[in-house]
């Protein structure tokens, strides 16, 4: 099988214009911090890496791609790029890669990651024609990487300041030839950080075109609130300018990168359409492998009216099923919570109860019963309004943003009294 490389719009700029591309947001760890990238938030009218509305699992993934087909069939590239790195999550994104290109054998396939944790892949990646693979490598010198870099995890390890820098280049350097060595297309990005590395990443340009890469993303970063560089501003038009025409003396340049969220889909810097993202919410409630029988959505709730109590703090879920013939939903059963205490063990508990749910709907809930609830493929949404308009709404792929919050994995104020109820 040949795949046509010159359909993927984001190394090509003759066919940004003609074909689209689909990140599919399998991938939520991280290896590494950044001292730029937060990425708690999510705006959908903020386009920048690390920004998801939804992650899900490697068949969910397949099933939302299935629907954005039928809605952009002019998609010509499947990638994954987060919202954390693909290579901190291998499981999810090899498999993903293995679903997609066993149902789609013509679809260019591409990962974006900062190379850590790449190596071991390599090989399977070539052999699973991944067309494309995208490092960020943003100094070659580790005086500078330590500026950019709170800490690098490796092999269950925590590096911090120049050893943590040393470690992460030598791992993107060995990555960049490997690539090279199998035939893979290799895109570096660099991000231009004002008074960091900006006089730097005509070096990195220099480094990484001895080694192979066919093309340089010198890209500006994104100022984001609640980082170590957030009073520092992004970088002008003149500047990028600069540096781009500085390192286009040694290697090809992309101009028309759109700082891609982790979930983006359709034709490169137009926003996500909101009947894409109701596709994109809907996968994301299907059974993380649809061979489970997941029928239900719990709901925790006061009165049994309103969706209107904290996840830790229900001592029971009410647990409703569709009614297609009377196209309503009904109250199926009332299930106790798990007595508070006991810390991730509650949670795990929890999850064992509503092991049939597909979702569980609440007013908001901490990192910690998202994060296992969330691996035993069951959805923590934050919601308020009438539980029979949100959860029929739900189980028929309506679009419900009116009644969602964005208070999932809210951190809690000073003056939290610790109960034990839920809070991280």
């Amino acid at each position: 099988m040949t795949l046509n490389i010159k359909n993927h719009p984001c190394f090509n700029d003759t066919s940004r214009h003609k074909y689209g591309r689909i990140h599919l947001p399998v991938a939520p760890k991280c290896n590494i911090q950044c001292n730029y990238c937060n990425r708690k938030y999510d705006c959908m009218n903020e386009n920048r890496p690390g920004v998801s509305s939804k992650v899900l699992s490697p068949k969910q993934a397949l099933f939302y791609l299935d629907g954005a087909l039928k809605l952009s069939p002019n998609i010509s590239v499947v990638g994954i790029a987060g919202p954390g790195d693909p290579f901190a999550n291998p499981e999810e994104t090899m498999e993903t890669l293995r679903l997609v290109r066993e149902k789609y054998p013509e679809m260019l396939l591409c990962v974006a990651t900062n190379g850590l944790d790449v190596l071991p892949y390599i090989e399977e990646l070539a052999e699973l024609q991944v067309s494309h693979v995208t490092l960020t490598i943003n100094a070659i010198d580790p005086e500078i990487g330590q500026e950019i870099y709170a800490w690098v995890r490796y092999q269950k390890r925590m590096y911090r300041d120049r050893q943590a820098a040393e470690l992460l280049l030598e791992n993107q350097l060995a990555a960049l030839q490997k690539l090279k060595r199998f035939g893979v297309t290799a895109k570096v990005n660099s991000i231009i950080i004002p008074g960091v590395n900006d006089t730097h990443v005509i070096e990195v340009a220099r480094q990484v075109a001895s080694m192979g890469a066919d093309i340089l993303n010198a890209l500006p970063y994104y100022n984001t609130t609640e980082t170590v560089f957030e009073n520092i501003p992004e970088p002008d038009a003149l500047m990028v300018k600069e540096i781009q025409e500085e390192a286009g003396k040694l290697l090809p340049q992309m101009k028309h990168c759109a700082r891609c969220r982790a979930d983006a889909v359709g034709i490169i810097g137009e926003i996500n359409t909101e009947e894409m993202m109701q596709k994109l919410a809907e996968a994301s409630l299907m059974p993380k492998n649809p061979e489970e029988d997941r029928p239900y959505i719990a709901v925790a709730s006061l009165e049994g009216v309103l969706i209107n109590q904290h996840l830790g703090e229900a001592d029971r879920f009410l647990v409703y099923a569709l009614d297609e013939e009377k196209k309503s939903c009904s109250l199926v059963d009332s299930r106790p919570a798990p007595p508070p205490g006991g810390g991730k063990d509650r949670w795990e508990a929890l999850a064992a109860q509503l092991a049939d749910c597909r979702a569980v709907l609440v007013n908001s809930a901490g990192n910690s019963p998202q994060s296992v609830l969330n691996a035993r493929g069951i959805e923590v949404m934050a919601m308020e309004g009438v539980i029979e308009e949100a959860v029929y709404g739900l189980f028929t792929g309506q679009n419900m943003k009116h009644l969602m919050k964005n208070t999932l994995g809210h951190v809690c104020k000073s003056g939290c009294s610790g109960t034990g109820n839920g809070c991280d």
